[in-house]
């Protein structure tokens, strides 16, 4: 194992207290911080020491893809490190939006010459495990719940909306097409009627769509929300959003792992483009029966979110001071976070001490992970077994 430095992006919906604080930064930082990137997507690589030098993640696996990958993972995803883990830390909503599958990927981005949807040829399904109590909005829900919550709000043109989701699902392509395709000059005079009939209501629906429109005062997407689930995870709890489900991430600390991806279709909250042709062709117009996933144990002091990609897996670790440690037998590349306090981990190649929001990587090469010390830790490899 050694140190890996992770990258930090500003957007503005970032935090200015969440990762300063893990890493025992000072607190508000400069500007917004909404992501610790700790991998080898060429957007924003982690790197390494050599000689004093800092040497990006990318530039290693690429010189020396069997060492860092292994054959195997070579053989199932090339010269890549296939997963990406993040600190994700969000003051304000990020854009409603989904991805797309493996298959709609590489098709998508051999066709799109200008990259404007496409930027890549790789799926980004996605698990968030919360650190801290975390609001998001994730999946269809029941179409029924969702033309009930509308036409709670007594807004006249919004009629045919609740119409078509009283059809079942079969109705939801035509409501979330109906809504991002509102007229630009009716899409102020359209919040607006939703914002002041949700002044006068208690509900959790009218709740969020006062919360949404103070920073969307123009967006449909503050009405797209009420189509989906709105969770508010306890710490430990996830998220999971795989290919074509939409969702926006409104609040909250967590820790996030993803195939290494940018390919992002919007659906709204953003000034950002939002192509609803493409995003209602990506869309999975189902009902996600339970988007939350529970941790289960699988060792004393390891928990996993399990979930059906080969891309990654994602553990959390802890060590109790005095005892043992913790033993792992896991494939590939590790990328390993600590949490909280001061853990060693031992690969058999090297030895790394890890503080509060300090990272360490390790090869494939690399043997059993040996976690000990006292603390807190989160474990990322790939899905393969």
């Amino acid at each position: 194992m050694e140190l890996l430095q992770g990258r930090i992006r500003d957007y503005a919906w970032g935090s200015r207290t969440a990762i300063a604080a893990l890493q025992g930064r000072p607190v508000p930082s400069d500007g917004p911080e909404a992501e610790l990137w700790l991998g080898a997507h060429p957007g924003a690589p982690a790197t390494v020491d050599r000689d004093g030098r800092p040497v990006s993640l990318t530039e290693l696996l690429v010189a020396e893809p069997g060492h860092w990958l292994g054959e195997r993972l070579v053989g199932r995803f090339g010269t890549r490190l296939p997963f990406l883990l993040k600190v994700l830390a969000a003051d304000a909503p990020l854009s409603l939006q989904a991805h797309p599958d493996a298959e709609q990927a590489r098709a998508g981005h051999a066709a799109d010459v200008g990259r404007v949807n496409y930027v890549d040829p790789y799926h980004k399904p996605e698990l968030l495990v919360a650190l801290s109590e975390f609001e998001a909005l994730c999946g269809f829900r029941d179409p029924a719940e969702s033309a009930a919550a509308i036409a709670a709000f007594g807004v006249p043109a919004l009629e045919p909306v609740a119409a078509a989701l009283r059809t079942g699902p079969a109705g939801l392509r035509e409501a979330v097409r109906a809504l991002l395709s509102w007229p630009d000059a009716e899409r102020a005079g359209l919040v607006a009627a939703v914002s002041a009939a949700a002044a006068g209501s208690t509900s959790p629906d009218a709740a969020l769509v006062r919360a949404l429109a103070v920073g969307y005062p123009a967006d449909p997407g503050v009405v797209v929300a009420l189509l989906l689930h709105h969770v508010r995870l306890a710490p430990g709890e996830a998220i999971w959003m795989p290919a074509g489900n939409l969702h926006a991430y409104l609040r909250g600390t967590g820790v996030e792992i993803m195939a290494a991806s940018d390919n992002v279709l919007r659906g709204g909250l953003t000034p950002k483009r939002v192509d609803v042709d493409e995003l209602v062709r990506v869309l999975r117009f189902e009902v996600l029966a339970d988007p939350v996933v529970r941790p289960e144990p699988v060792a004393p002091g390891v928990l996993t979110w399990p979930v059906p990609v080969e891309d990654f897996a994602l553990h959390r670790v802890e060590v109790a001071a005095g005892s043992p440690g913790v033993r792992l037998t896991l494939p590939g590349p590790r990328v390993v976070l600590c949490r909280s306090g001061k853990l060693t981990v031992d690969d058999g190649v090297g030895v790394v001490t890890l503080g509060a929001g300090q990272a360490a990587v390790g090869t494939a090469a690399g043997g059993p992970l040996a976690l000990g010390g006292d603390g807190e830790a989160f474990v990322a490899t790939c899905g393969l077994r």
